[in-house]
């Protein structure tokens, strides 16, 4: 039986976890968190658990703590995590280059325990990227349209960012390199065109009610497009990838990023 912590623990996707791993025969939720505090975790599953805390020490008691907060309080909380010996999973985006810095130096020695940290833990989102990858060196052109509700803070998000980057590093592998510089010079309204990484993908960013988690892949090339979509309808689509974190990252070392490794093996 592992025992789980969850920070975050009221929070839409925190919450989610908390039924997911109670659920679950092999798991046990023996600690929730959030910096509110103050609601029973009972409140949004049908078995008595433990109380929401305030407190993160309350995590001490996890073997392993999930993580789902924000980009500002989530690296200060793997690293105390890193600390105290606690083995992290984590589907925070947002956290910038410097913070994986300091994540990477957290959990990569030896004798710290170990961390896995998704943009997504939907498995369709995993085949989107890695089909993504596949596809990239045959066409002349890729923009990302990624969709989320309006209440995420970050844009664009965590999945978009590295499927760019996947994208990219695909065409270096490959001999094609970026792709060609947009040729658009005369822009009506600002940001029509997304944003643009240094290897040239574009990404727009969609925020509507209504919306949990959707992006769409496409790829040009003379005569031809290429779309790849991958949609979540309801966070429970997060936590099979969730859960296979959770058993697997005691015995995954060091900092991970993403679940490909995972589904690999």
């Amino acid at each position: 039986m592992i025992g789980v912590g969850v920070l975050g623990a009221l929070g839409k996707m925190g919450s989610t976890v908390c039924s997911a791993v109670d659920e679950a025969d092999d798991l046990e939720l023996v600690a929730a968190f959030d910096r509110s505090g103050g609601v029973p975790a009972s409140s949004f599953r049908t078995s008595a658990v433990p109380e929401v805390s305030s407190t993160r020490d309350v995590l001490l008691d996890a073997e392993v703590a999930v993580d789902f907060t924000d980009a500002s309080a989530a690296v200060e909380n793997l690293e105390w995590c890193a600390a105290n010996g606690i083995h992290v999973v984590s589907g925070t985006t947002g956290i910038d280059e410097a913070g994986f810095e300091r994540l990477a130096a957290a959990f990569g020695p030896a004798d710290r325990p170990n961390a896995i940290i998704a943009p997504n833990f939907a498995i369709s989102a995993v085949l989107m990227m890695h089909l993504s990858e596949i596809a990239a060196p045959f066409f002349d052109g890729a923009e990302i349209i990624e969709l989320h509700h309006d209440d995420k803070a970050d844009a664009p998000s965590g999945t978009s960012i590295e499927t760019a980057r996947r994208i990219a590093l695909a065409r270096a592998e490959s001999g094609r390199g970026p792709f060609e510089e947009d040729l658009t010079t005369r822009v009506a309204l600002e940001g029509s065109r997304g944003g643009s990484t240094s290897d040239g993908v574009h990404i727009h960013a969609v925020r509507l009610p209504g919306l949990i988690a959707h992006q769409m892949v496409m790829f040009g090339a003379k005569g031809q497009t290429l779309t790849i979509r991958q949609d979540s309808y309801d966070r429970t689509s997060f936590m099979p990838g969730v859960l296979l974190a959770i058993r697997r990252v005691a015995s995954t070392p060091g900092l991970t990023v993403g679940l490909d490794e995972l589904l690999s093996n």
